[in-house]
């Protein structure tokens, strides 16, 4: 019988410590994971600072003369035509002057008349004394006498078609001085901003120091984007290139855009960060009201690829490796990458479509052979 208690003890210490080593087993981590598909990839340079949506004209005006204004004719948010009179200073005497100079060439006008019409008919004269000297009816003298007549009539005609000139000069003048107390749309848009009332007084900006404009004028059928691109990038991008934009005011949208301009010089606003300034034009807005001065982020496309193997670029640890959940345990695997972007990066070696691959790769205790389970 003595036996048959060693055996029971023997078996019962087997259970125990198969059970210790059951229940002390290391418990599965929970990672996420995605499915190894395929699919397009861009590779695309971005921004490194928020870009800014920019109207293709833009005109901040001010008057070129200082005065109060007495005329307002728009308010903001009116859709105004080129040529449109915007504000209007005080300019009574100038209006006086063109006034009188208007009058005074209508005088100029009818005193030519005079003087011209006076001229043909001493012309007219001296011609017919000169006819009657050849028949022998009239004196030399008189005949040279209504020449000289009729030469300082003639003088004279010519004399008031240049005062004509000269009156219309005055009206030109006159007029360039009443436009100078006006400000007119240069192009159709719409009233951003008026600084300024009718009674208030506004003067030019000095040389070198900006003022807030008296009227800011905006034609937005017409945006783009304007982004500064790192200085490391701008050597891959060109004129022309296909490009994406999004906006925080539009955060579920995408617009297509391409580049249009991409500027010839580096600027130096940050020392350490030096950066090449990218415009970039919109190609479809759709029925998106993009207002200028919008905050936007610039993705321009560099290359593509149709149909690749691809993996999201944060499953990658290292640039050269990924974790591929098989068969309830995790497996290092070493992975060659091809073209990418901060979404997806190409695979070209080291998986195939349907591998599950870890997404949650700073999951505390994720490492080659443990035990996983997928969340």
């Amino acid at each position: 019988m003595k036996w048959r208690t060693w055996a029971v003890l023997g078996g019962v210490a087997a259970v125990a410590v198969g059970a210790t080593l059951w229940l002390g087993r290391p418990k599965p981590i929970t990672v996420d994971t995605v499915e190894v598909t395929r699919g397009k990839v861009d590779q695309t340079v971005t921004n490194t600072r928020a870009g800014t949506v920019k109207a293709c004209q833009r005109a901040k005006l001010a008057p070129q003369t200082g005065g109060q204004i007495a005329r307002l004719p728009v308010k903001k948010g009116d859709r105004v035509e080129k040529g449109q009179v915007l504000l209007e200073l005080w300019n009574d005497d100038i209006r006086a002057e063109l006034n009188l100079a208007e009058r005074d060439a209508a005088a100029a006008r009818a005193l030519k008349d005079e003087a011209c019409i006076a001229a043909k008919v001493a012309r007219r004269e001296s011609d017919r004394l000169q006819g009657l000297v050849d028949r022998k009816l009239v004196s030399v003298e008189q005949a040279e006498s209504a020449a000289g007549e009729a030469d300082s009539r003639a003088a004279a005609c010519r004399a008031a078609t240049e005062q004509i000139q000269v009156s219309q000069a005055r009206i030109d003048a006159a007029r360039a001085r009443l436009e100078r107390t006006m400000l007119r749309a240069p192009f159709a848009g719409t009233v951003a901003e008026i600084n300024g009332e009718v009674g208030e007084f506004v003067t030019p900006s000095p040389v070198g120091i900006p003022t807030p404009p008296a009227v800011d004028v905006v034609d937005s059928s017409c945006i783009y984007i304007t982004a500064p691109i790192d200085e490391v990038d701008a050597p891959k991008v060109r004129q022309g290139m296909a490009a994406r934009v999004t906006l925080d005011a539009f955060k579920d949208r995408s617009f297509r855009a391409h580049v249009r301009r991409i500027a010839p010089y580096v600027l130096e606003v940050e020392k350490q960060a030096r950066t090449v300034e990218v415009e970039a034009e919109i190609d479809e807005r759709d029925d998106a009201a993009l207002l200028p001065g919008y905050s936007a982020d610039l993705e321009i496309i560099i290359a593509e690829r149709p149909d690749v193997i691809r993996v999201p670029t944060r499953a990658l640890v290292e640039g050269s490796k990924v974790y591929v959940l098989e068969g309830g345990r995790i497996h290092e695997r070493k992975v060659t990458t091809g073209i990418g972007n901060w979404e997806y990066t190409e695979v070209t070696e080291g998986l195939k479509a349907g591998d599950r691959v870890v997404v949650s790769i700073d999951r505390e205790g994720l490492k080659d052979g443990v035990a996983a389970v997928s969340s």
